[in-house]
């Protein structure tokens, strides 16, 4: 059974950082892509970081300065570092993953979803 547990979500104030974990079990993290997307209220899913294989990382323009993921091999877990974050960057994320790799920010083509952590960024 494959599980994706997020957890190191928060409240912080704008500017502030937060590092989110993304645990896997029966899963190697290594071997497969992943990704983290985010859903704010009212708002669709949308891709924020992904990591492959390769140790490649792809990242949406909102974020991509701002925002690193990495893979933590010897915990088999996935990590995500928010620094400078704003007030848009409130949403629920989400850790998920894929075993065949396609567009890296898009939804569709993942597979195993985590059950979220929250992370909420004051003005």
């Amino acid at each position: 059974q494959v599980q994706l547990v997020e957890s190191g979500g928060g409240s912080v104030e704008s500017g502030g950082s937060l590092r989110l974990s993304c645990t896997a079990s029966g899963y190697t993290v290594a071997n497969n892509c992943m990704g983290w997307f985010r859903q704010a209220p009212g708002q669709t899913r949308e891709g924020v970081a992904a990591i492959d294989k390769s140790g490649r990382s792809s990242y949406s323009d909102s974020v991509r300065g701002r925002f690193t993921v990495s893979q933590d091999i010897a915990k088999n877990t996935l990590i995500l570092q928010l620094t400078g974050l704003k007030p848009e960057d409130t949403a629920m994320y989400y850790c998920a993953a894929e075993s065949l790799c396609h567009v890296p920010l898009y939804k569709g083509g993942y597979v195993y979803w985590g059950q979220g952590t929250q992370v909420t960024v004051s003005s």
